[in-house]
């Protein structure tokens, strides 16, 4: 079998998720450090963006996104699946991608950046000028770059006011669900992972886990989620199969109410604003070609633990949203009367009912509404 390379970091949180996907499906990869020359040199000219991972594929092409990554190799890597084949499963396994991708970013933002990391994180950071530099020039330059991603934590509504109710939700709350849900299964749908489960992952191995002061706390809180993190660092010989009778553990109920409860309210609204600014943008007026859509569209409100704050507009989420929704549309009559009494459950039945107006799509690395 061909090699690919993956362009990535570890302490990157996508390049977690596209690592450990990468070493449980077996496929040959060299992992090559993403330094400032390799960004200038390969990621910016092969994808058009400055993001990673990348994976590179032995036929010569580049692939941005870990959920494009990840859906492009599940096509010529099919054996040891992902993406469950039944109903409630697969739907499920969508939301949880969603959650981990999109709203663990939150609790994973704001352990490394507003707790005592350092100079442990700006070292990885001088990582990518030069991991050969001294220590101190790796410290001093990996600050200025860190400070940049410090800067987006207001930004994504981590303020003083939200702070506590962010650690009483990720401590008291997700991460004591998470333990006692992975005290009693492997991984988040029975003995093999899905594609929640890498969700999950990156914000839990790369900042949660792997930077010093969220790491402490969750070996002190979350011995489960830990061996759970450290089972899937290197899943490469788990062989299982997801849970039968499309059975969805009683045990992620928690989750997935809070997933309707708190997050979903924000996705909506992310839609609806980029639904407004699509009709600001285009006028009614046909267009032949694609409309790019910005990576932010202002502020909006959300609230988390009782605490209401401003954060951004961000229409990604929108097409990581639709994953789950346009599969709940796909469904029949008799497959939605089967996730009916599970949706209810969650409080999720009403939210799967949203009707999305405009589609986003990705051509050529670029979020667009054809």
């Amino acid at each position: 079998m061909s090699t690919y390379t993956l362009y990535g970091a570890e302490f990157s949180l996508y390049s977690g998720k596209a690592r450990a996907y990468l070493r449980y499906k077996n496929i040959p990869f060299d992992e090559v450090l993403s330094t400032a020359a390799i960004y200038k040199k390969i990621i910016v000219p092969k994808t058009g963006v400055k993001f990673i991972p990348v994976v590179k594929t032995p036929d010569d092409e580049y692939l941005q996104d870990t959920t494009n990554i990840i859906d492009q190799l599940e096509v010529k890597h099919p054996e040891k699946s992902v993406y469950p084949t039944t109903t409630k499963q697969r739907l499920v396994s969508l939301l949880l991608e969603l959650y981990g991708d999109e709203w663990l970013l939150i609790p994973a933002m704001h352990y490394r950046w507003n707790h005592d990391n350092f100079p442990f994180i700006y070292q990885e950071f001088g990582n990518i000028i030069n991991p050969k530099i001294p220590g101190f020039i790796r410290t001093f330059l990996g600050k200025k770059i860190g400070n940049r991603f410090k800067n987006i934590v207001p930004m994504l509504g981590i303020t003083e006011k939200t702070i506590p109710a962010i650690e009483k939700w990720y401590e008291q709350g997700f991460l004591a669900d998470l333990d006692h849900h992975l005290s009693k299964y492997p991984f988040l749908l029975g003995n093999a992972p899905c594609i929640g489960d890498f969700g999950f992952f990156g914000p839990l191995y790369a900042h949660l886990y792997r930077d010093p002061y969220p790491g402490k706390l969750m070996r002190e809180v979350a011995p489960n989620v830990v061996a759970w993190v450290e089972r899937m660092i290197d899943a490469s010989s788990v062989e299982g199969e997801f849970l039968e009778n499309d059975e969805i553990p009683e045990t992620l109920v928690p989750i997935l109410t809070n997933l309707f409860d708190v997050q979903w309210p924000v996705l909506e609204d992310t839609a609806n604003k980029l639904s407004e600014w699509y009709t600001r943008e285009t006028n009614d007026i046909h267009l032949e070609q694609p409309t790019a859509i910005p990576r932010k569209l202002g502020m909006h409100s959300f609230t988390i633990g009782g605490i209401q704050e401003q954060r951004l507009v961000l229409p990604y989420s929108q097409w990581m949203m639709q994953r789950p929704l346009n599969l709940y549309h796909s469904f029949s009559s008799k497959e939605k009367r089967e996730i009916e009494p599970l949706l209810k459950q969650i409080n999720g039945l009403y939210a799967m009912r949203f009707d999305l107006e405009n589609q986003v799509s990705r051509v050529n690395n670029q979020f667009v509404i054809a």
